[in-house]
């Protein structure tokens, strides 16, 4: 059983991440899900723990029980750190080394594979400092998978939307099988 760190940041395609983290622990994995405040505004940490079977970690200080901060526990034992949907706010945080919230000190602190489902405008996605950002990140080995074109919660119809599910999860399951 593999262990998978499913970062969730706050964007629309939130709600995607149920299914996610349901697809990958029918598929034998161990997903312990962290999430934003903004990601609680649109899923609630009690969806995904159902569907993950495992407490969700919501905020940087939630560790009481031991003298080891959860997140580097989490960063430590994670065979994959998994961010979907990952936001334009939380690709420039990883790029620039920002860990003012769960989901980008984990980012830092692990040395796991790092696959990045990118959701937002297009116009966000397209944006120069974003561009940059991506960039910087595959250049440290992270993997992006998407974003696709289709039509977006603002209104607007272009690329920016999640990859979707199956397709996360098959890519998932490759970096874990060393491919």
């Amino acid at each position: 059983m593999k262990r998978i760190l499913l970062g969730v940041s706050g964007s629309i395609a939130a709600f995607k991440a149920a299914d996610l983290a349901s697809r990958l622990t029918q598929n034998g994995h161990s997903v312990t899900v962290a999430m934003t405040s903004d990601a609680r505004e649109f899923i609630t940490p009690l969806t995904l723990q159902v569907l993950s079977k495992n407490p969700v970690v919501t905020g940087i200080y939630d560790e009481k029980e031991s003298w080891r901060p959860g997140h580097i526990a989490l960063a430590d034992e994670a065979d994959l750190f998994l961010v979907a949907p990952a936001t334009a706010n939380i690709i420039a945080k990883f790029a620039n080394g920002i860990a003012d919230d769960v989901i980008s000190a984990i980012y830092l602190a692990t040395r796991a594979p790092v696959l990045i489902a990118p959701a937002m405008n297009g116009k966000m996605w397209e944006h120069p400092a974003t561009r940059e950002n991506v960039e910087k990140l595959q250049d440290r080995g992270a993997r992006m998978i998407g974003p696709e074109e289709g039509m977006l919660a603002c209104g607007y119809e272009g690329i920016g939307r999640m990859w979707p599910v199956d397709g996360i999860a098959e890519a998932a399951g490759e970096i874990l099988a060393g491919n």
